[in-house]
């Protein structure tokens, strides 16, 4: 059957706020997530998670954004110590979990596009830093995914590794520190190694990696010829050559995570009588609308619900940190209905 899951973050920012947004993962989904929770600084946004999860190399947080070290600097280690807290908060609550379980981390060009080198500029910028990076990662990927079995003996893992800037590094399209140029492109084939090294770490550990990119021009068959077993997109902005790509991949076995709920509340109040004309106000979709747009989608890539079964996943189009509690749990739940429309 269609499950349902999330991209990866939630709104909130102490620890009240993270213990319910893991309740709500674990109530809402049949493929639930560890939460990812960026309000509480950026120790704990997309890149300082992935330098938490990264062995061997440290981190330290600059004005200009993080940056490598010879030793993990105060922010580095805290964003190991949130790591914990929260692996510590999902023990707790789900010890009995023994479904499909979802966690997520930066990819390494993502990373190597985000993160300075020592002296400054982007990782992006020199070969043996990006070589470095991203085998650190893998490395700590390693050990990350025995912790998260640790703690959840009797799941089974699915690690999701977001590029949301590699079709950016693969265009040329990443600025330099000074702004006023932009780093050479990464061809695909210079682009391959570096994600091979991380999706082989998360196999070699006994989970399956899949990628997450919500571009439109999103990579596919770069990221599944580099060992990624599964696509998550979002649906509304995917286009071209990735749509025939997405079929491809879907017919290999892989999973097929469709990002279709709108990641923020798109619900506006309506206007008071007494007020001048204006457009009408918008209401969130229901799961019917979703699930027709889900079909149509799949109809274009020539996937058919039934016979995909749980390779297919229905999420929101992105991470749902800018959203509203409210809405973060309403966005779960049309997921949820979403997917059990297509089963039915």
């Amino acid at each position: 059957m269609t499950r349902a899951s999330g991209v990866g973050s939630m709104p909130g920012n102490d620890s009240v706020d993270y213990h319910e947004a893991v309740r709500v993962v674990l109530g809402e989904l049949d493929l639930p997530h560890l939460p990812e929770m960026p309000g509480r600084g950026a120790a704990a946004d997309m890149t300082g998670r992935a330098l938490a999860v990264m062995s061997t190399l440290g981190a330290d947080l600059q004005p200009a954004g993080w940056r490598l070290t010879d030793a993990p600097g105060a922010d580095h280690r805290r964003a190991r110590s949130l790591l914990a807290q929260d692996l510590d908060e999902l023990e707790e609550q789900a010890q009995d979990y023994d479904g499909t379980f979802k966690i997520q981390v930066a990819g390494p060009w993502t990373l190597a596009a985000t993160v300075e080198r020592p002296r400054g500029d982007r990782v992006l910028a020199d070969h043996g830093a990006r070589r470095e990076l991203a085998q650190a990662l893998a490395e700590g990927l390693v050990d990350h995914v025995a912790d998260v079995r640790r703690r959840l003996p009797r799941a089974d893992l699915v690690v999701q590794v977001d590029e949301p800037a590699l079709p950016a590094v693969l265009a040329a399209r990443v600025p330099t520190a000074s702004g006023f140029g932009r780093h050479r492109s990464v061809d695909p084939a210079g682009a391959s190694p570096a994600l091979e090294w991380v999706f082989s770490g998360v196999s070699e550990a006994g989970a399956v990696p899949v990628a997450h990119c919500c571009a439109a021009d999103v990579p596919v068959r770069l990221l599944t010829g580099a060992g990624a077993m599964g696509l998550s997109v979002d649906v509304t902005t995917v286009a071209g050559s990735a749509l025939d790509d997405l079929a491809a991949s879907c017919e290999d076995g892989h999973l097929l995570m469709l990002g279709v709920v709108p990641s923020t509340s798109p619900v506006t109040t309506p206007t008071p009588p007494s007020s001048p004309p204006s457009t009408p106000p918008v209401r969130a979709p229901s799961d019917t609308a979703l699930t027709e747009q889900v079909l149509r989608f799949l109809d274009k890539v020539g996937v058919d619900a039934a016979e995909a079964g749980e390779r297919l996943v229905v999420t929101p189009t992105c991470g749902l940190a800018g959203a509203d509690q409210q809405w973060a749990r309403r966005a779960l739940a049309l997921s949820a209905d979403t997917a059990r429309n297509l089963t039915s």
